[in-house]
């Protein structure tokens, strides 16, 4: 089993959602970046997201557009994250970590050479928000052959026409984009994320974890107790957008995503 099955796996045999954070790789800076990447686990991430920069993003909206620019300024680069994988390895083996972020810089860098950089560095599982299933061949395919999950986002517009294409080859999880619009933007109702999760349960069993618009630990308290993933990461970095130094920043982050993973884990005791 990979990382990430084995850690959703667990989590249903405890009767809990995961908490899943996304932050930006080399924001505000390499150092302070690497900092909070290795403190997230124990602040009670179950999963992480890191973003790969880049000077284009969008699907994101102003918090993590701006965390690319800060991470950009501070010449962050594919090479420098995948390093900061390999780091973050030295210390934990168990964490599932997924690259999120857009094909350009993978295209850049060189696909063989990325896929075979990433499962040396220790990545789990890609998303890759730009690149659709007719593209499969493209990166998705070699990713798996490689044993690295590629994950599908899924939105309010994707119908039940469409969702088999979408899910074909998706594997780790589902990610499911709650509201129409771009990161950061507003959040759907219960009832909305409720028939979402019903519909999706309809096409895959895969886990799934919702995003967009989750930024207490009330409101992700609300999402576990629907979904098998609360997805949250403008909230975060909004922390760093805020912080008046660096170690401010890192403690910012780390403060709220254990704030955010005790509303997960109490929200179906």
């Amino acid at each position: 089993m990979s990382r990430l099955q084995t850690r959703f796996a667990e989590l249903k045999e405890q009767n809990r959602a995961a908490l899943v954070t996304f932050v930006t790789a080399g924001d505000p800076n390499y150092e302070a970046s690497l900092k909070i990447l290795k403190g997230l686990p124990k602040a009670g991430a179950d999963v992480i997201e890191l973003g790969m920069p880049f000077t284009d993003p969008m699907a994101d909206g102003p918090a993590i557009q701006l965390a690319n620019i800060r991470a950009l300024a501070a010449k962050q680069n594919l090479a420098k994250t995948l390093q900061m994988v390999r780091e973050f390895r030295q210390d934990d083996s168990t964490t599932p970590l997924v690259l999120m972020g857009y094909f350009n810089p993978i295209h850049k860098y060189g696909v063989e050479r990325f896929i075979a950089d990433a499962q040396e560095a220790g990545v789990d599982g890609l998303i890759v928000v730009d690149l659709p299933p007719e593209h499969n061949r493209d990166l998705c395919d070699p990713a798996q052959a490689a044993g690295i999950d590629f994950i599908r986002l899924t939105t309010p517009t994707t119908d039940d026409k469409r969702l088999p294409t979408v899910l074909a080859g998706s594997s780790g999880f589902v990610y499911y984009v709650s509201v129409a619009g771009v990161t950061g933007a507003g959040s759907a109702t219960v009832e909305h994320v409720q028939e979402a999760v019903t519909r999706l349960r309809r096409h895959t069993d895969l886990p799934i974890s919702i995003g967009f618009g989750i930024r207490t630990p009330e409101h992700a308290a609300t999402i576990a107790r629907l979904a098998d993933g609360v997805v949250v990461g403008s909230a975060l970095i909004d922390q760093i957008a805020k912080a008046d130094n660096y170690g401010q920043a890192i403690d910012g982050v780390l403060e709220l995503c254990s704030q955010l993973a005790e509303g997960v884990r109490s929200a179906r005791r």
